[in-house]
């Protein structure tokens, strides 16, 4: 049996990792076997970068922290190695970066994943994963508002033009 101060920090550590579950509006549970440093360190690269928080955490205590988030059905896949990428804004961050490095990674493989609290199977990962980035569809949204403005304005300045052009004498 773990003595008081051990046992202390390892409730810290449930309670943190579940306030940061349920402060997550996406989640991925990967299974990390057989990657090297250099790739680790890749990984973790892009997802900070994209303000995934990524880190690998012991089954039993991922155990604990679902309870109550309403994620428990998550537990069934906590077995091996575990790492969990958390996201507070971005939807598909976390599943289009760790799907990207599942297809390239033969053993490293994704067990499940939540979106808004709801848990979410891996064809719907791998769908997310398919999504553009929140700038790319933001900047398509953009040009679909501007076309018909800018299509509005060359029209008004081709008949500028056509009434500026001298008359023809006859």
């Amino acid at each position: 049996m773990p003595n008081a101060k051990v046992l202390e920090q390892k409730q810290q550590i449930v309670k943190e990792l579940t306030d940061k579950i349920n402060g997550s509006i996406a989640g991925v549970i990967v299974d990390y076997k057989g990657i090297s440093v250099a790739d680790d360190t890749g990984l973790r690269k892009e997802l900070r970068e994209a303000d995934v928080d990524y880190f690998v955490v012991k089954n039993t205590l991922l155990h604990r922290a679902l309870e109550g988030t309403g994620l428990e059905d998550m537990r069934s896949v906590l077995e091996g190695t575990t790492a969990i990428a958390l996201s507070k804004e971005d939807h598909t961050a976390a599943a289009r970066i760790l799907s990207k490095f599942a297809d390239g990674h033969e053993n490293f493989s994704i067990k499940t994943g939540f979106l808004e609290g709801k848990i979410v199977d891996n064809e719907t990962i791998d769908a997310l994963a398919k999504l553009p980035t929140r700038d790319v569809l933001l900047a398509t949204v953009l040009g679909a508002f501007q076309a018909p403005i800018a299509a509005f304005a060359r029209a008004v300045q081709a008949i500028v033009d056509k009434g500026d052009a001298p008359a023809n004498a006859e």
